[in-house]
């Protein structure tokens, strides 16, 4: 996703993705009220730590559960369809309408689209808050993940990490909705309970640090401090971003003076707790894509000049009594024609490039 938006992004909008795999919908324009920061909490996060890992096992527990007792609840559906067919009794449109939805479910691709309501009505309760590996693998075989295995001897949260990115999906849409809804401090304080409820959610896997959970608490402080809201609020949320585990914080506020000045008293906080002063990202650019390519011909005169500095010093090292280049006298002539010939095509490429205009 870092990625996508490094090449993809423009300047004072979001970039709106579905990673299944990858999927680039568009672009979300960002408010002129509205502003986002981001504050790095000196933790460096890795997605292939333990902890990631293991939610991603997780998570991939709680799908094939899901899976599991959606199929078993389509058999059953199946029986009592046929049942009421050599009773001579019609099946209903409801059963039928069931028996597609649990199809659906039975072969769910992504966490994400399953329904919260459908979670909560057929699934949560069945989700155990955690696993050993070898429970899992003695009753559901595999958890269908290419990319990690199970420890039969580590236990597993499941509920937290499979639960997440079902709600995170709402999350994302909600929050793409409320970015064009008229600008008021409904927006944004329903904005930073989204970003909120996402990093506790996030947090509840066993993806937080310390710093990140300082840093969103210092956001709440500041929001919810008598001089904040005497001025109808400036900081209304905050979340960790990329893998979890340290990293950095998004945090979103009003587009003022008064909410840079209370990053800045977030910072000094920070550094009196911790002894690091985070780093305050702020502003926005445009991606990779935006910026013009350079032409072949521009760099002629480039790629010439580093032939001919490439020579030079190839001529310098075989007439050199250094001990660096002891390899290079030793080969003597043949080394150097060989190295002229090279250098010579180098310097007919940039003379070719030079001149085709496409």
């Amino acid at each position: 996703m870092d990625q996508m938006a490094s090449a993809c992004g423009e300047a004072n909008k979001l970039l709106a993705m579905v990673c299944q795999p990858a999927e680039v919908l568009g672009l979300v324009d960002i408010p002129p009220t509205i502003r986002f920061w981001g504050i790095d909490s000196g933790i460096r996060h890795s997605v292939g730590g333990s902890d990631y890992k293991s939610v991603r096992v997780g998570a991939f527990m709680g799908k094939k559960i899901i899976k599991f007792s959606a199929s078993a609840e389509l058999c059953s559906s199946l029986s009592n369809i046929s049942t009421q067919q050599i009773n001579r009794s019609n099946p209903d449109d409801a059963d039928e309408d069931g028996k597609n939805l649990l199809e659906t479910e039975a072969s769910l691709d992504y966490l994400c689209n399953l329904s919260v309501h459908r979670y909560e009505a057929s699934y949560a309760t069945r989700l155990p808050e955690s696993l050993s590996g070898q429970e899992f693998v003695e009753k559901y075989l595999d958890h269908d993940d290419s990319v990690t295995t199970i420890d039969k001897e580590s236990n597993y949260a499941v509920r937290a990490p499979t639960r997440h990115p079902i709600y995170e999906n709402f999350r994302v849409k909600a929050f793409k909705a409320l970015l064009s809804a008229t600008p008021s401090n409904y927006q944004l304080s329903a904005l930073g309970e989204l970003m909120y409820q996402c990093h506790f959610s996030y947090s509840a896997c066993g993806l937080a640090s310390n710093g990140t959970d300082r840093l969103v608490n210092l956001v709440q402080e500041m929001q919810h401090s008598k001089s904040s809201e005497s001025l109808g609020g400036t900081l209304f949320g905050a979340k960790i971003t990329g893998g979890g585990s340290g990293g950095t914080v998004c945090v979103i506020g009003r587009n003022c003076l008064r909410s840079n000045e209370q990053l800045v008293e977030i910072q000094q906080r920070y550094k009196t707790a911790t002894g690091f002063l985070p780093y305050v990202f702020e502003g926005s650019s445009p991606g990779a894509a935006k910026f013009e390519t350079f032409r072949a011909k521009e760099t002629r005169n480039l790629n010439t000049l580093v032939a001919c500095i490439l020579c030079f010093y190839g001529y310098l090292s075989l007439t050199s009594s250094s001990p660096l280049v002891t390899r290079a006298t030793i080969l003597g002539p043949v080394f150097l024609k060989e190295f002229l010939v090279a250098a010579a095509a180098v310097v007919s490429y940039a003379d070719l490039a030079g001149q085709n205009e496409d």
